[in-house]
């Protein structure tokens, strides 16, 4: 009788485990699914790619010894990694000129930013950065 119970006890604590884990999954999806919401791109490439490089044209413009800058920076750094997860895995937006001259853009900055955290972005990183972003900016619009 013991071992009857036994194993019906451990029956059920297997089960029990089985469907904790089971929620937890679920959940743990359900909850990706809202923070990718909330990553402030509205969906539209065109749209977006604009958006982020008019703000990301903003930060770079920004002096050096301004008091925002640490806090621009790592927007910077929440807007490149929003962008580049929504869009990097879209074919049909990940093989265009644009998306690419845009993620060259995006790497170079989110590179300095986080190698050089409390350094400001070199002068010559700044022209070609904003060349880049002008560029991509120029030309989603042409293919939009």
């Amino acid at each position: 009788m013991t071992s009857a119970f036994h194993s019906l006890l451990r029956r059920g604590l297997g089960a029990a485990i089985a469907v904790g884990l089971t929620l937890c999954l679920i959940l743990t999806a359900f909850g990706n699914s809202v923070e990718a919401a909330r990553s402030g791109m509205s969906g539209n490439y065109v749209n977006d790619t604009v958006s982020v490089a008019q703000k990301l044209e903003e930060t770079i413009a920004l002096p050096n010894d301004s008091e925002n800058r640490s806090t621009a920076e790592d927007e910077a750094l929440k807007l490149i990694t929003d962008y580049i997860s929504r869009y990097r895995n879209r074919s049909e937006v990940n093989g265009t000129v644009s998306f690419t001259t845009m993620q060259t853009a995006l790497n170079s900055m989110a590179g300095h930013y986080k190698t050089f955290a409390n350094r400001p972005l070199p002068d010559d990183l700044k022209d070609r950065l904003s060349k880049e972003l002008t560029k991509a900016e120029m030309i989603v619009t042409r293919e939009g």
